[in-house]
């Protein structure tokens, strides 16, 4: 039975908004395996989800069906904006403004930022050029406004493996945001990350939230999770175990609940 806290943030958030993307009764079947079971998930405008679990829960089924790669078994639906989308592909997810930051990042670490930043995506001139003056101040702007980079010594035309595992991070992000991502799909970021990277990190990641856009972040460690999200999901065994708003649940609560849920596999 859904405890109180779950069925408050559930009904305050029906009496909200539409959801940006929603997945209604989704399961999904490999051969015999089962790795999603009548899963239910909703992302709200201007919201920041986490999506906890441990290995095996369904974390990536679940996101791969959220980016795409997957489509749901006969039954399960997959709402935009409240638009029921029929075909569901990597494709239409892109151009519906769905992005991903992989924890490899996915950069091109011997490039400067600048091309990084605009890969597959390059302003050209009206001969057909790349607009390399355009992307370099462009980008200049990007570092100064939305990554927080001041110093000279910082500078569009510095390659990328220079800089710090955070940094890359705030790369991609803002690489996302600045193409007008509605929804960045945050594929355990902090992986392999120091302290210090790790708050940079983070810091990135409620800059998606501060412009007005949602991302759901997913990760093992609820230490990274909890201080940036509005909302939690626990998978377990490919099913929902809780959600949880953040609001009304505290971290020692949470932990407690993600024992529990390890130890017997009772969902709530």
């Amino acid at each position: 039975m859904a405890d109180t806290a779950t069925a408050t943030a559930t009904a305050t958030k029906a009496e909200a908004k539409t959801p940006v993307i929603e997945l209604k009764n989704v399961t999904k079947t490999f051969g015999e395996v089962r790795s999603l079971s009548d899963v239910n998930f909703a992302v709200y405008p201007g919201e920041i989800v986490g999506l906890l679990g441990d290995n095996g829960a369904g974390k990536s089924t679940l996101v791969k069906t959220i980016m795409g790669f997957h489509s749901p078994d006969p039954g399960g639906e997959i709402y935009f904006h409240g638009e029921r989308i029929h075909e569901w592909s990597v494709a239409r997810a892109r151009s519906l403004g769905i992005e991903t930051v992989y924890q490899e990042r996915a950069l091109c670490e011997k490039q400067p930022i600048w091309r990084n930043m605009f890969m597959g995506r390059e302003p050209r001139t009206k001969w057909g050029l790349l607009d390399v003056k355009r992307m370099r101040e462009e980008c200049s702007r990007l570092m100064s406004d939305h990554m927080g980079f001041t110093s000279a010594a910082v500078h569009p035309d510095n390659v990328v493996t220079t800089m710090s595992g955070g940094e890359k991070q705030g790369v991609a992000i803002t690489r996302a945001l600045h193409f007008d991502a509605e929804l960045v799909i945050l594929d355990e970021p902090t992986m392999g990350l120091s302290l210090t990277e790790t708050k940079k990190t983070l810091d990135f990641v409620s800059s998606i939230k501060k412009a007005g856009k949602s991302a759901v972040f997913i990760d093992h460690n609820i230490f990274h999770v909890y201080p940036v999200v509005d909302r939690l999901y626990v998978l377990d065994r490919g099913r929902v175990a809780g959600v949880y708003n953040k609001s009304q649940i505290s971290m020692d609560d949470l932990i407690d609940r993600l024992y529990r849920v390890a130890r017997t596999g009772e969902l709530e």
